[in-house]
């Protein structure tokens, strides 16, 4: 009997604490690398009773040359029953690493493109410890005691609950459907359009279809009593987009006030950044018992409609971001985690353009200067190339991130950086389906410039230095301004005896006139260290 507890201790802790160990992407698997997911297809019963999940997914691949196997990625707690690659049964093995290896007999040599792979499996999918942050599913109930279905996944990726490639890089270009059956009465919300409601017996299936490509930690649903709350949005485009919140029946009327600032922040967003991403399908939103999470076109939202005030106004700082993400993530995608901090800190940055659409220049700068103070600089930004979700991911990709974003304004000047920063949220080359680096966004911001601005990239986001300025007095009212680690010439405002003057700084050192001592960048632009002899 002890034996027996002592076990289900132990695979209780399992469950619940897999996510510590189960980083998304880092270095692509050979097998991997010559594959081009085109499309998913989730069909999957899910029982909140028993916790558990059975079906099926079909993975559709086109191929670079002849595999010497199939390989995806699926949570090795999940059992793996039967696979079928274009039709015909095939072995396989299922690792404790996450990795589902499968026999490529029944590749097609002639033609590479549209392999399809279907993998049957159940179980019971891992517990979120600590939801959005380690995810996983959430199988509570609402306060009228219905079941409460939500699933995080950013950091494990989409493997916690269906096999995959499991890689930033590689998003289905021609999208996913979702078949996902629930008891009857119970919502099941997922991405894209609604295709279908079929009910049979006591079950209901909703099918889910998105034409647009997706991340797999975005191709996820939620299961509840829910209330669809609708209104439409006329896009900055004039297209029309329904807008849905797929709200706690408890809730519904508190869905209305909410749609509003939804439609706010909509307006905001397509103001810098360009016309909403996903107009063929839908701006949506969905309660959830944790946070939130940018799942495209059904944004997660747990923020209990906690509201403060700008200016008077509401303000829903969680609905803000998350909704922002549907532009830098879904839209605007990261090749590798390394360069997490493009979604994380411009999404951040957006957050702060909504502060100063609605309080106006002092609400942007006290944000920018709380973004400074609270700067770790204990890890770069970007460590490197090929890295996983776990050695990515830390605060300052948001804060020091959107500080940057901060900098290159004040650098480049309105005139320049906003129109820069709304290429870089349309052209076709850096959206979706295409995926970026932080060589692509500094390239861009270099071209609009007009000269490189990798210098000043690579200080900020690829060490933990600050810019350090040295001053220098050389006689009564003589002083002398130069860079210490930073080769290029950047601009600098400087307050003298005589008042604001942008000078340009660089380690050649340049000659201050003052009767006081003079005040460097008093606004704060830089994250930098003054030293003063």
């Amino acid at each position: 009997m002890i034996q027996r507890k002592l076990f289900l201790i132990l695979l209780l802790y399992s469950f619940v604490l897999y996510a510590q160990n189960l980083p998304s992407g880092g270095r692509l698997k050979p097998e991997q690398a010559i594959m081009d997911v085109r499309h998913y297809t989730l069909a999957l019963e899910v029982n909140p009773q028993t916790q558990t999940l059975s079906g099926y997914t079909e993975v559709r691949i086109n191929y670079s040359q002849v595999p010497s196997s199939i390989v995806l990625d699926l949570w090795h707690g999940l059992t793996v029953t039967r696979v079928l690659v274009n039709g015909k049964s095939s072995s396989f093995q299922h690792t404790q690493d996450d990795v589902l290896k499968i026999d490529a007999q029944q590749v097609k040599p002639g033609n590479l493109n549209n392999q399809t792979v279907r993998v049957y499996y159940n179980g019971k999918p891992g517990i979120a410890e600590r939801p959005p942050w380690i995810g996983g599913f959430q199988w509570e109930k609402d306060s009228r005691g219905n079941p409460w279905v939500a699933i995080t996944c950013q950091n494990e990726g989409g493997k916690i609950f269906f096999p995959c490639k499991d890689h930033p890089s590689d998003e289905p270009d021609e999208g996913a459907d979702l078949l996902i059956t629930v008891p009857k009465g119970l919502v099941a919300a997922g991405p894209g359009l609604l295709i279908s409601q079929k009910n049979k017996g006591s079950q209901t299936t909703f099918h889910w279809r998105t034409q647009y490509p997706i991340s797999n930690y975005c191709l996820v649903f939620n299961i509840g009593k829910f209330k669809k709350v609708s209104r439409p949005y006329i896009t900055i485009a004039g297209n029309t987009v329904p807008m849905d919140f797929y709200v706690l029946e408890e809730h519904e009327d508190k869905a209305q006030s909410l749609l509003t600032l939804l439609e706010e922040s909509c307006r905001i967003l397509e103001k810098y950044f360009g016309e909403y991403p996903w107009v063929k399908e839908k701006i949506g939103i969905c309660e959830t018992p944790h946070l939130g999470m940018e799942h495209q076109t059904l944004n997660a939202y747990g923020n209990k409609f906690r509201y403060t005030k700008i200016n008077g106004r509401d303000h829903d700082w969680l609905l803000v971001h998350e909704f922002g993400h549907e532009w830098w993530a879904n839209k605007i995608t990261n090749r590798d985690w390394a360069h997490m901090w493009i979604q994380e800190g411009i999404c951040s940055f957006a957050d702060a353009l909504h502060l100063l659409e609605k309080g106006g220049p002092d609400a942007y700068r006290q944000a920018m200067q709380r973004n400074a103070w609270n700067a770790q600089n204990k890890l770069p930004i970007v460590q490197g190339e090929e890295i996983n979700s776990d050695q990515a991911y830390h605060s300052d990709i948001y804060g020091k991130g959107a500080f940057f974003m901060h900098t290159l304004r004040y650098v480049l000047g309105d005139d320049v950086f906003f129109p820069a920063l709304k290429k870089l949220a349309t052209d076709p080359r850096y959206v979706s389906p295409n995926t970026v680096t932080t060589d692509d966004v500094e390239q861009l911001f270099s071209s609009a410039f007009g000269r490189s601005l990798k210098p000043l990239f690579d200080l900020y986001l690829r060490t933990t230095q600050k810019l350090d300025i040295q001053l220098v007095q050389t006689g009564d009212k003589q002083f002398r301004i130069s860079l210490l680690n930073l080769d290029d010439e950047i601009p600098v405002d400087i307050v003298t005896s005589t008042g604001r003057q942008r000078m340009m700084v660089g380690k050649n050192p340049k000659q201050i006139i003052s009767d006081t001592l003079p005040q460097i960048d008093p606004d704060g632009f830089y994250l930098k260290r003054l030293l003063i002899e």
